[in-house]
């Protein structure tokens, strides 16, 4: 088992994508799209170390990318073959690195959110360390609130009634998990087997920042939004 770190960023990695072909490694925005948020999980003070678990270790080093870079905080772990595949559960991948690298805290991400900031990684950590210190939450994730209405395949009202519109701002707010940002311990994982414990918080993101890319459609709006907030930083 690997040093016993205070906070570690878990940052899983494939070389297979089913929908957008080999898309971690893919050129998004001028860099390969794992480098968008493996920056902001560096860019992150409270982060010691970022664990990527991999069966790509020579496609991560033809893209500049080893072990003990980033002044020794990137530990790149080879996943084991019989939690490889597009049908293993990510909690397989999660538990594997937990049972190899120790820390009282884990944060983790994915690839697929390349507009997700260092920012929002601190205030989201600091919240939930706050929380877990007061007992009021094991673990924490990330969601987007949304308030419109919805509707069920045979086209009856989920969350309003037609015949009494009221505006969508004054509906019962929803919350939708954006996979962009949860963060456990190694208690709160043991309890569920699972990266959302027993007494979960939910941290609201800003709808553009969270966007999760799983097909094209995804990656074409996501990759608009860095274009569009590069020249706006310029």
């Amino acid at each position: 088992m690997v040093q016993n770190f205070q906070t570690v960023a878990l940052l899983p990695m494939k070389a297979h994508s089913e929908r957008v072909s080999g898309k971690n490694f893919r050129k998004f925005a001028g860099k390969p799209l794992f480098r968008w948020v493996l920056d902001a999980l560096l860019g992150a003070g409270a982060i010691d170390a970022v664990v990527i678990n991999t069966d790509a270790r020579e496609i991560l080093a033809d893209n500049g990318l080893h072990d003990g870079d980033a002044g020794g905080r990137i530990i790149v772990r080879d996943r084991k073959p019989e939690i490889c595949g597009d049908f293993v559960s990510m909690n397989l991948v999660l538990a594997d690195d937990i049972a190899a690298v120790a820390a009282e805290n884990y944060v983790m991400t994915h690839t697929t959110n390349p507009l997700l900031q260092s920012s929002t990684i601190e205030r989201a950590l600091s919240k939930y360390l706050t929380a877990k210190e007061q007992s009021k939450a094991d673990s924490l994730f990330t969601v987007n609130k949304v308030q419109t209405r919805f509707y069920r395949e045979d086209g009856s009202a989920v969350n309003h009634d037609p015949e009494n519109l009221i505006r969508t701002q004054d509906l019962e707010a929803w919350y939708e998990e954006n996979s962009n940002l949860y963060i456990f311990n190694r208690d709160s994982f043991a309890k569920t087997n699972a990266r959302i414990g027993t007494q979960p918080m939910m941290f609201e993101m800003e709808t553009t920042e969270s966007v999760d890319i799983d097909g094209q459609a995804e990656w074409d709006m996501a990759e608009a939004i860095a274009l569009y907030q590069q020249d706006k930083a310029q």
